[in-house]
């Protein structure tokens, strides 16, 4: 590294860890701290902690400083995400301090502006660098102590009495011991377990979570059981207050290791290590890793390392991004299990973007009109039924309104209301105008699907979305055991009450239910059904992927919605994952994919979409979703990305225009 040009630090967060960091920098081969961003920039002490260093007044003009290549960021934990997307967004460099995010959702987010940014992130795990860390792991795979079976670690320590307005106890800032230290056996864990299976990190496929929530709000001690698919079982606790041993005990078929306060390894300014080594016959060596380096030095050089090499993010055994969001998925799950949310994460608290800015309308999304709907809605559709909570959720829909997108599809049932609940959230705590989007409701699914269900549900519905209307209505299912004309009634008595003020109908029924509607309606003079939400994709749906599903994709369908132009709000619209890697002809581990798309027919048309895809330099998932824009009659996709990755890359595929001659050819 030596004739290597060093790499600039920046600080943003002058507090006891950065301190720290700031000593790795200085002991470093690669790095130079240059300038703390800091809020209030006339404390003598700052001088003092770091000397040599310029003191730059607040953390944006540290971002706007020209000699500056890498920032690390080191305020309290809700911070993290918006200061390294900040600095990201501002061509640097980042190295977050664990843990990189409150939860998943947001580390995904940090990795999504470092991929569009070219640049580096990476979570600061210090210990993952040392040359003890690596010898213990090469101990396991030796077989030092057999087949590997039970790992015992903990990370706690007692405060002595609750203070509030330190951050550890303060729920205003994530504190609490399982972000802070619990981050920290969850992570070793995970990377023994994955070493015996020559990964670089293992996920557990059970997690059984406990704790104490103390009475400002936060986890004081907590324990979880880990199990791997190995079978390997992982005990870990944390404590703010409570006084742990510390010791991390790694026990297998013939013996077992213990290091002591693993994370230290050798001690911040360099020594001796230890890993004590017991095996079941009795005897014990001490196995002593001396290193003279600095524990954070490593650290600095692994980022330099990463930087001078082109590479965005850690090689193991640091934290690569997949490796930091697993471990946030333990913690999260933990964290589910004892009823530990933080405030920051709450609606009311929330009401700006993960970067702290205020949310504005975008154009990429197109937007078109249907029917019966005076305001124009988005080219697809956004459904988010696979997030937890308002905080992960929120991510996906900023991102999605901010593109332009304004049309949200939810359901009575999804998520028990949960889906619901964060859209009202949303569009609340955004203060966005109620008419700049469209909401689709659900109701009446089954086994509840009669006539009398649909008012009852959309009232709670509109309890949940903070509003006063849906602008377009679906029966979640059919009931042909009941008259239809009782469901277009109460459809029609809605509309009437101005509680739907857009177009209604079915999601998941056939032509014939639905030209029975229509006619229903016509001859009694209530408003027809106007609207269709079945399955419409390039892949035709063999069988129902659920009970009660609906396709209308082949040509008989087709016919009909090309004449009577009703708009079918599709979904599955790029078929579950047909038009990715995880289908193919010889790949039958997933039972849904094998039962409901695998057919000649659609293997043929999905082999065409590859060859298009490849003909026009994108993705066949992005041909697939195009096959359903191109149709000669209104077909809107429900997309339901589960991160911001997957938002854009679908939303990438809006612009592709695929001629009359390309689909036909497609459909073969």
């Amino acid at each position: 590294m030596n004739d290597t040009k060093l790499i600039r630090w920046g600080i943003i967060g002058p507090g006891s860890i950065a301190r720290t960091f700031a000593d790795g920098i200085a002991h470093s081969h690669s790095g130079q701290l240059i300038a703390i961003g800091s809020r209030n920039p006339d404390n003598p002490l700052l001088v003092e902690r770091f000397p040599n260093a310029r003191i730059v007044h607040g953390y944006e003009a540290l971002l706007n400083e020209s000699d500056i290549d890498a920032i690390y960021i080191a305020t309290p934990h809700t911070g993290h995400a918006e200061w390294a997307i900040k600095a990201l967004r501002a061509g640097k460099h980042v190295l977050v301090e664990k843990p990189i995010g409150l939860s998943a959702f947001e580390a995904e987010a940090i990795f999504h502006e470092a991929r569009k940014a070219g640049k580096f992130a990476g979570e600061a795990f210090m210990y993952r660098f040392h040359p003890q860390t690596r010898r213990l792991i090469e101990l396991i795979k030796e077989g030092a102590i057999g087949d590997l079976r039970i790992i015992r670690s903990s990370f706690g320590f007692n405060m002595g009495r609750v203070q509030p307005d330190h951050r550890l106890f303060a729920n205003a800032t994530a504190g609490g011991g399982i972000l802070d230290v619990g981050c920290y056996p969850v992570s070793m864990a995970r990377l023994i377990a994955g070493s015996i299976e020559g990964k670089n990190f293992l996920e557990p496929e059970v997690l059984f979570g406990t704790g104490h929530l103390g009475e400002t709000g936060v986890d004081e001690w907590a324990s979880a059981i880990l199990k791997f698919p190995n079978g390997v079982i992982a005990e870990v606790s944390c404590s703010i207050m409570a006084e742990q041993d510390n010791t991390l005990r790694i026990i297998g078929s013939r013996g077992r290791i213990e290091v002591k306060d693993f994370w230290y390894a050798s001690g911040q300014k360099g020594g001796v290590g230890k890993l004590e080594l017991f095996k079941s016959d009795g005897t014990h060596e001490t196995i002593e890793i001396k290193e003279e380096r600095w524990l954070y030095s490593f650290e600095v050089d692994a980022v330099s390392d990463a930087i001078h090499g082109g590479h965005q993010q850690f090689a193991a055994p640091g934290m690569e991004w997949a490796d930091s969001i697993g471990n946030l998925r333990v913690l999260d799950q933990w964290r589910a299990a004892i009823g530990l949310e933080y405030t920051a994460e709450k609606a009311t608290s929330r009401t700006k973007t993960i970067s702290g800015d205020v949310l504005r309308p975008g154009n990429t999304v197109p937007k078109r009109t249907i029917a019966g709907l005076e305001k124009p809605l988005s080219a697809v559709a956004l459904g988010f039924e696979f997030f937890p909570n308002f905080a992960a959720g929120s991510l996906t829909l900023d991102a999605y309104y901010a593109a332009g997108g304004n049309l949200f599809d939810t359901a009575y049932i999804y998520a028990n209301g949960k889906t619901e609940a964060i859209l009202g959230d949303w569009h609340t705590s955004r203060g966005i105008p109620r008419q700049e989007i469209v909401m689709i409701g659900k109701g009446a699914h089954s086994p509840l699907c009669y006539p009398d269900m649909i008012g009852k549900q959309l009232s709670r519905s509109l309890d949940r979305l903070k509003t006063d209307h849906v602008d377009i209505y679906f029966m979640h299912r059919d009931n042909i055991d009941i008259p239809v004309g009782e469901f277009v009634d109460a459809m029609d008595a809605e509309v009437k009450a101005g509680r739907i003020r857009g177009p209604f109908g079915g999601s998941n029924w056939t032509r014939e239910r639905m030209n029975e509607a229509i006619a229903y309606a016509e001859k009694n003079g209530k408003t027809a059904p106007a609207a269709l939400s079945n399955n419409f994709s390039l892949a035709e749906m063999l069988v129902p992927i659920w009970d009660g599903c609906v396709a209308a994709s082949d040509d008989t369908w087709k016919n009909w919605l090309d004449a009577t132009q009703i708009p079918n709000f599709a979904w599955s619209s790029q078929g579950r994952g047909f038009f990715t890697e995880r289908a193919g002809r010889d790949k039958r581990d997933d039972e849904e994919l094998v039962r409901v798309w695998y057919s000649e027919k659609n293997f043929d048309r999905r082999e065409r979409a590859y060859e298009l895809a490849k003909k026009l330099g994108r993705s066949p998932i992005h041909i697939a979703l195009a096959y359903v824009l191109a149709q000669p009659f209104p077909v809107i996709p429900l997309i339901g990305p589960r991160n911001l990755d997957e938002l854009e890359d679908s939303l990438s595929a809006l612009n592709i225009e695929l001629t009359p001659e390309e689909v036909k050819w497609l459909e073969g």
